[in-house]
């Protein structure tokens, strides 16, 4: 019998998983960056604007998609989210050379994300509950690493093989129809929503909750210092070691490697330890590495500390995530809206570091201000409960 429940939850993750891979292609967008600034002589402003682009529809679209879940339920909502993601991936293919046909695929990537950001975090919940929440979605989390990383190998590849970066996109969106048909076919039964729905203003009002505030402003944190680190960990080896910009992408290729290798270990450790503990570690992680960013001009010494960053920042996103539909579950859905929109700190951070880097000339204005967001994670440390 046992035997038989495992096998049903691993047939129920598998379609799941398959979105959380699909999620993963937003973060191409920073990879994406790098080389729509070369082809389009770009400024370090306009180039983060690439990023800002994706992630100012987690402002407009999250809470109504919380909203949107509560009429058609989670599975349909990231089935509508897969097809936008799917638009999206099949513009850049288009044989035209035009920004303005990339920034409308980055922000079709970006409505698309939001969406599946929202609804697909607490579908996981209507697998698996209780202390392995976080563990699962760590795990999601890790599956999304694999595709974000996946970005930083093959875009510099097709660049080189076929002089067409965006061919990546081809590759993501047989696996995002896949994900369409897998999910489509699995019935993932969700709890009924009782009473009236709550209304837009009523959803933001979850934000008086000190809690629930704490938690936005920490997912804030932590999308800006990771979109804020895949784009400007190249310019930052550029701009220090003197390194080309297909070279210098290795750094954003390791950073995914190692936020996959934390997630990885994530979903291990968060089953064991307690969340406090792997919390205040991640964040120490993060805090050396800014030291060393500010510190070090030596090839080496950047690439440990872009993995540092990559391991310390890879558990932060489902802890607090976790920790904040946890405290108040009969409210998934609208805080899951809420946290989402908290993505918007993907498209606050990358044009102040770009503005900050231009005036000091130099990308340790980059670092200033991912490292305010680090501080404020440590910050943070105290009211991470030590079980969800």
């Amino acid at each position: 019998m046992s035997e038989e429940k495992n096998t049903s939850l691993v047939a129920k993750l598998v379609p799941v998983m398959l979105a959380f891979f699909a999620m993963g292609f937003v973060d191409s967008v920073g990879t994406a960056a790098n080389f729509v600034k070369k082809e389009f002589m770009l400024n370090n402003f306009q180039a983060f604007l690439c990023s800002s682009a994706v992630f100012f529809w987690f402002l407009i679209f999250s809470v109504p998609t919380g909203m949107l879940m509560n009429k058609i339920g989670r599975r349909k909502t990231v089935i509508i989210s897969l097809w936008i993601t799917l638009g999206a991936l099949l513009l850049p293919l288009i044989p035209v050379k035009s920004l303005a046909l990339l920034m409308v695929s980055f922000s079709l990537l970006g409505i698309g994300n939001a969406l599946m950001q929202v609804s697909l975090n607490p579908l996981v919940s209507n697998i698996v509950t209780g202390d392995k929440l976080a563990s699962t979605m760590t795990f999601g989390q890790f599956i999304k690493a694999i595709a974000s990383w996946s970005a930083t190998v093959i875009a510099p590849f097709v660049a080189a093989k076929y002089n067409n970066w965006a061919l990546m996109y081809a590759i993501f969106a047989v696996e995002c129809i896949v994900a369409i048909i897998f999910l489509t076919k699995e019935d993932i039964k969700e709890e009924e929503i009782t009473g009236k729905p709550s209304s837009f203003m009523e959803c933001l009002a979850l934000l008086g909750d000190t809690t629930i505030l704490l938690c936005f402003i920490g997912i804030m944190c932590h999308v800006g210092i990771d979109v804020g680190t895949n784009t400007s960990a190249p310019q930052i080896l550029m701009d220090k070691v003197g390194l080309t910009t297909g070279d210098a992408m290795k750094a954003t290729g390791v950073y995914f490697i190692f936020r996959t290798i934390g997630c990885l270990s994530g979903s291990f450790l968060l089953s064991r330890l307690s969340a406090k503990l792997v919390f205040g570690v991640s964040v120490l992680f993060m805090l050396a590495a800014m030291g060393g960013l500010f510190l070090f001009d030596n090839q080496a010494a950047i690439f440990v500390c872009v993995a540092l960053i990559g391991l310390g920042n890879s558990n932060i996103f489902p802890i607090i995530f976790s920790q904040a539909i946890m405290h108040k579950p009969a409210k998934k859905n609208e805080i899951s809206g809420l946290m989402i929109m908290g993505l918007i700190g993907g498209a606050i951070f990358p044009p102040i570091m770009g503005y900050v880097s231009d005036v000091m000339n130099s990308q340790n204005g980059s670092v200033i201000i991912i490292s305010i967001g680090v501080l404020y994670l440590l910050s943070l440390v105290v009211k991470i409960k030590k079980t969800v």
